[in-house]
Order: C-alpha cells, then structure tokens, then sequence
C-alpha cells in the first residue's frame, strides 16, 4: 500500500513533516541566476537550470531529515516544456534520494479525461510520482481513474476537502439539506473511496487535503475519517501553528503529514544568512519544523 510505505517513511525519521517544491525566481539566491545566465544569457533555460540547483540543493539537504517532497506543478508549467522537463528532473532526483514525492497538481476532468491525467503522472511513460491532489469536484466518474492506481498500482492520492485559503468556506461551508456541509459531504465520499485499499496502519490509499488554517474543522474531520490520511497544509507562511495541526493526528501520532513550502524554501531570507547557505538554512527550518510538531504530538 503507497500510504503505507509513506507512514512508514515518516516512522523512521520520526518526522510527519513534507518539504513543499514550489520554486519562484524570487526565492532563489541572487548567484545561482547569474551563474546560469553567463552561461544561458537570459533565456528561459537559465531559470530552468537555477530552480533545478535549487532544489536539489534543498533535496540533499532535507532528505534525511524529511519523508516527503511535494512539488507544486503549477510553478513548473509556468515555464512551459522546459518547466515539464525541470519538473521530471526535479522528481527523478527526489526519488533517487529515497524521498515520497506527492504532485500537487489538483486535477481532474470527466472520467475519460480524468484516466489521461492518471496515466500521466502515475504511468510508467509519466510522472511516475507516489501520489497526486485531486479535486473531486466532478464527482466519482472523475476520481475512479485515480483510484484504480490507488488499489492496484500501490499509489495514492490526496482529495480536496477543506483547504487552507481564506476563500474556501464560500463553497465548502455551505450547508447541505441532510444537515452537514459540503466538506463533511465530501470528506465522507473520500472515507468510502478509500475502504478497499487500507493498509497496515489502519490508512487508505484515498487521503484528504485538510488544512492547518482551520483546526477546529481539522480535529472534526479526524474523528469523522478515522481511516482517511490528511495531507495538511497552510503551516508557516499561510499562519498556522503547531497547535493549529494537533488534531489531525491520532492517539499514536500518526494520520497526517504537514507541509511547509515557503518557510523551508525561504529560510536563508527569514535568517538574513549568507545566500551560499540557503540549503542549510532550510535544513535547520525543516528540523525546528520537526520538533515544534512532535512537541505538540508528545512524541519528541
């Protein structure tokens, strides 16, 4: 089971924790574009090649301490065929580290649509990542593709349910005549797509994006999904806490991964270190990342 194989990635660095990817030119040290540009000029090839230094160099840096990387596709097709190629670089060198990689792409279409997008990040001749976000919004024609690699391709995804945005509750909120809200709806639907593929830990292969910034519906949802894995983000940069994500795990410390992107890519601004030490910087952010959680969890 793909669940399984990433609880027991986080098991063994004792570390819920996933190391968001999504690179801008803003977060990238000043000497890495200008090195690639004396040798690119300032074409686009330039910035493909400064991100991949990037990243690689906070792969390296994180991969013992962090289970998971998690890739932010929007930010690579920005740059057109070049991005989709950085990206691919980009996933084949986390995975060569040992790393989980889970494609934040929030996809979906009609059911035959809905396959083509499946084959291409799980397929042999695509992305090949572990796991991907989906938007389940079209309703079950349009996740069956994805759950069809969950159940026999020992992969998994993770469905919006209630995300960490501001602007979330416009939809998600709303009522709904049987008594419950669209998410709690939602939220219930991921429960039963994931009851044929739980593994060892108790987790299905179909997990939900639950977010940090909303810990009250987050320590409901734990309770009302006690098979579902959460992929929590809103950590750090979007204002939650420690305390924020303490309801999405269970009484063994397990049930969820917190994702941090800015806060770890960004640490060398946030410390107002030397540019050269970006990669360490991000590495002494994931560790504090790590402890302050387990504190809360009484793990550490």
């Amino acid at each position: 089971m793909s669940m399984d194989i990433l609880i027991s990635k986080i098991k063994a660095k004792n570390n819920p924790t996933v190391a968001g990817l999504d690179p801008v030119a803003d977060y990238i040290p000043d000497y890495i574009l200008e090195k690639q540009r004396k040798v690119f000029g300032h074409d686009v090839k330039a910035v493909v090649e400064a991100i991949y230094e990037f990243n690689t160099g906070l792969i390296d840096a994180l991969c013992d301490i962090v289970p998971a990387v998690k890739p932010q596709s929007a930010y690579y097709e920005a740059l057109g065929y070049q991005g989709a190629k950085l990206l691919a670089r980009t996933i084949e060198y986390a995975q060569r580290k040992g790393l989980y990689v889970i494609l934040d792409v929030k996809r979906n279409d009609i059911g035959s649509t809905a396959a083509a997008y499946a084959k291409g990040y799980f397929g042999k001749n695509g992305y090949g990542v572990e796991s991907v976000t989906v938007n389940p919004y079209l309703g079950t024609d349009g996740i069956k593709p994805f759950q069809q690699y969950c159940e026999e391709a020992e992969k998994s995804i993770f469905v919006l349910v209630k995300t960490s945005n501001p602007s979330s509750g416009e939809l998600q909120d709303l009522p709904l005549e049987e008594g419950m809200c669209v998410y709690e709806k939602m939220a219930d639907m991921v429960s039963q797509w994931g009851r044929s593929s739980i593994g060892e830990y108790g987790y299905s292969n179909v997990g939900a994006v639950a977010g940090a910034t909303y810990p009250a519906q987050l320590q409901a949802l734990r309770k009302r999904c006690p098979h579902t894995f959460f992929l929590v983000p809103g950590y750090g940069a979007q204002g939650a806490g420690a305390a924020d994500i303490a309801g999405a795990f269970d009484e063994n410390g397990l049930g969820a991964i917190i994702n941090s992107s800015r806060g770890i890519m960004c640490a060398w601004k946030k410390e107002q270190c030397a540019p050269e030490d970006f990669a360490r910087a991000a590495r002494r952010e994931a560790i504090r990342m790590r402890d302050e959680i387990l504190s809360v969890l009484n793990r550490g």
